[in-house]
Parts: structure tokens; sequence; C-alpha cells
């Protein structure tokens, strides 16, 4: 005879509905385009490249003239040094926008609880490091400004350019600031572990469970094992008892 499976269903993974592993979604899931451009971190993420966008064509386009000579002359005080600064800080700052323009598209899909942890602190990092270059660039350029005469700018070429390059930097400095602090709270946040299976946590897929015929199409577990020994001591051979006494015949 056939016995009853002894072995346990396996356990159900848990669900991760609503708020997951740093402030992001369900792992695995992916992110809706209409609600990724309407979080507060996209508008400062756009807002950032366009600034940056703005510092480092104004110095490439305008930010260097010619007096009476075939030499460009940088328009901060004829200072090299101030319009490099500028187009180095505001080139990298349009390229890392942009990488994690795509990294915060792509973070709910994100499984790993352990990358999703890098990616948060490597945008802290950048962030915080790049409102410092930014409050730097600010401070340099508007001090070669103020040292620039009308002299060295004839017909003042340039001083658009520049005090553009100027107020986007002091812009830049408020949107990088701003993207620092959101990246903390991420951080913050953290992750309910919870949330993750063992294999979330190593970065691979979760185990499904057993299909189950229930109407509801959900799993259920089973809580009861039924095992039944195929011998027991109660199961003796059955006993006959031989009644000995004969009736005798009648004469």
């Amino acid at each position: 005879m056939l016995l009853p499976s002894s072995r346990p269903a396996p356990r159900e993974p848990p669900t991760m509905d609503g708020v997951g592993s740093f402030g992001a979604g369900r792992a695995g899931s992916t992110m809706d385009p209409i609600t990724f451009a309407k979080q507060p971190q996209t508008i400062l993420r756009v807002l950032t490249w366009i600034f940056s966008l703005v510092v480092f064509a104004s110095i490439v386009n305008e930010g260097y003239v010619n007096i009476g000579s075939e030499r460009l002359h940088c328009v901060f005080n004829k200072n090299s040094d101030a319009c490099n600064y500028g187009v180095f800080v505001g080139l990298v700052g349009l390229l890392a926008c942009s990488f994690f323009f795509l990294l915060d598209y792509k973070f709910s899909s994100i499984s790993s609880v352990k990358d999703r942890k890098k990616a948060v602190m490597l945008e802290i990092g950048f962030s915080g490091f790049w409102t410092f270059l930014y409050f730097v660039s600010f401070c340099f350029l508007a001090n070669q400004w103020s040292q620039t005469t009308a002299d060295e700018l004839p017909l003042n070429q340039g001083a658009d350019a520049a005090r553009a390059a100027i107020a986007f930097s002091f812009f830049s400095i408020i949107t990088w600031a701003g993207l620092t602090v959101r990246a903390i709270q991420k951080y913050l946040l953290g992750t309910d572990m919870t949330l993750f299976t063992t294999e979330h946590l190593d970065g691979g897929a979760p185990t499904q469970p057993y299909p189950s015929n229930s109407p509801g199409g959900g799993t259920t577990e089973t809580t009861e094992t039924y095992q039944s020994p195929p011998f027991t001591e109660n199961n003796a051979a059955p006993t006959y008892q031989v009644d000995l006494h004969f009736s005798r015949p009648v004469c």
C-alpha cells in the first residue's frame, strides 16, 4: 500500500508589496515611467543635468575671447584655470547626472539588497563631493570675474556667458545638495530584511512554490502528515478455538 508523502510543502516566499529596499518598490519590479517622472528626485536630477549643461556650454562657446591677437583668453581675468575648472565640473556633472538618472530608473529591478546599498552609497559620496566642487566653482569663478576689467573684454564680449556660468554654478550647489539629502534619506530608510529571502540577499532568483489546486490559486502548507506503520504489535494472527465437548448420541 502506498503511503502519503511526508515531505512538507516548500515555504512560500514573503510578499514584497509596498515600500521595499532603500525606498524603492519590490525587488525585480519595473518602474512606471509616469510615476518615475513625478518623483522629487527625478525632478532634481533633470534640473541638475540642465544646470551642468549650461555651465559647460557657456564656457565652451563664449568663455574664450581673443583681444588683438589670435590667441584665445579666458573671460575670467584671463585665467585659463578658471575656464578649465568650470568645463571640467560641468562636463563630469553632466555625465554623472545621465548615469544616475539611468540608475534611478533601473533601481527597482535590482533584486540584491547588497547591490542596492552599494548604489545608494555611491550616490551619496558622489553627490556630496560634487556639491563641494560646485561650491568651489562658484567661489572661484565669481572671484575671477570680479577682478576682470572692462579693458579685458571690449564690447562686453563673453560677459553674459560668464554670468551664466557663475549663476548656474550656484544653482547646481542647491540641486546637488538636494540629491545628497535624498540619497541619505534613502540610505537611512534602509531595508526591511523580512521582505527578502536568502536568494534575494545573494542576488539570486526566489524559489517558486509548488502550484496548488485550490480555487484561490494560492499555495497551502501541509501541517499534518499521515503516516501509518505497516505493522503494529496489535496486528497478531487470528486464533481459532476448537470445541472439544461433543454431544452424546441419543439411544
